[in-house]
C-alpha cells in the first residue's frame, strides 16, 4: 500500500496557449492570391469582352496588316561609250577577166525557132443569134440585146462575175458592167444588156468581156453583130471556162 500515492491533485490544469506561426501565415496568404485568380478567371469567363481580359475573343481572329514597302529603284546607269573608230577599207585592186571564146559556125541552122504562143484566157465564149421572144414573149420584136451565161469547165454555173459590153450603139458610144445572176431567165448565171426597142444592123462595133474583181480580163474581147431581124434580135453569148 505504500507504492501509491495518495496527493494526486485532480484540479483541471489551463490549455496550452496556440502561436500562429509564418507556415499558417503563408498558408492564409496562398488561399487568398488562389481565391483572386480563381474570381478573376471566373470574370473572364462570364464576360470575356469585358477591359481587364487581355485577350478578348476578337483579338485572336485579328490577322495582321501587311505594310507595303516600296521597292527603291536603283539609280539610272548610264552608260559611257566611246567613239567608235571607223576604219577605211583599202580596195583591192581589180580584176580584169579573160574574153570568153565565142564559138564561130559557119554553117547555117535549119531549124528555125518556133515562137512560144501566150497562154490563152481562162474563157471562151460562143455566139449564136436568136429570137428574143424566147426570153421575152411579151415584147414581141420591140426589143434588142445581149445575154447569156457564165459556166466553168463542168458546166456549173459561175455567179457574181462582171461582164462588161463596150463599143458602139445606133451612133452612140457605150460601156456598161453587169454581173452574172442578176437574169435568171437566162439560167442561174444569167446576165443581159438591153440595146434598144428597134432591131438595127451593125458589124463588129460591139464587144462583151469577163472581167475579175480587179478589172484584169478573163476572156478575150468577143466581137458581135446586131441585125434588124427580129428573128435575130438577141445575141446570145455564153462564157465557159477552158478546162
Amino acid at each position: 500500500m505504500s507504492n501509491y500515492n495518495y496527493d494526486y491533485d485532480d484540479t483541471p490544469q489551463p490549455k496550452a496557449k496556440s502561436n500562429m506561426d509564418i507556415w499558417d501565415m503563408m498558408s492564409i496568404l496562398v488561399l487568398l492570391i488562389t481565391g483572386c485568380v480563381g474570381v478573376f478567371f471566373l470574370l473572364i469567363f462570364l464576360f470575356p469582352d469585358s477591359g481587364f481580359n487581355p485577350y478578348p475573343p476578337g483579338a485572336l481572329n485579328a490577322s495582321p496588316t501587311p505594310t507595303i514597302t516600296p521597292i527603291q529603284l536603283e539609280a539610272t546607269w548610264t552608260s559611257t561609250v566611246p567613239p567608235f573608230m571607223t576604219d577605211t577599207p583599202t580596195l583591192l585592186p581589180t580584176l580584169t577577166l579573160e574574153p570568153s571564146v565565142t564559138p564561130l559556125s559557119l554553117v547555117t541552122p535549119s531549124v528555125t525557132p518556133t515562137a512560144t504562143k501566150a497562154p490563152k484566157r481562162p474563157f471562151s465564149a460562143t455566139v449564136t443569134y436568136i429570137d428574143s421572144t424566147i426570153i421575152h414573149p411579151d415584147l414581141a420584136c420591140n426589143w434588142q440585146g445581149v445575154g447569156g451565161t457564165v459556166v466553168d469547165a463542168n458546166n456549173a454555173d459561175i455567179t457574181g462575175v462582171v461582164i462588161r459590153l463596150v463599143g458602139m450603139y445606133n451612133g452612140k458610144s457605150k460601156s456598161e458592167p453587169t454581173v452574172t445572176g442578176v437574169a435568171p431567165a437566162y439560167g442561174k448565171s444569167g446576165y443581159e444588156f438591153f440595146l434598144g426597142t428597134v432591131p438595127i444592123l451593125s458589124k463588129g462595133e460591139l464587144y462583151v468581156q469577163i472581167l475579175d474583181q480587179a478589172g484584169l480580163p478573163l476572156s478575150d474581147n468577143i466581137t458581135i453583130d446586131t441585125f434588124n431581124d427580129c428573128s435575130k434580135n438577141l445575141v446570145l453569148v455564153r462564157f465557159k471556162k477552158n478546162p
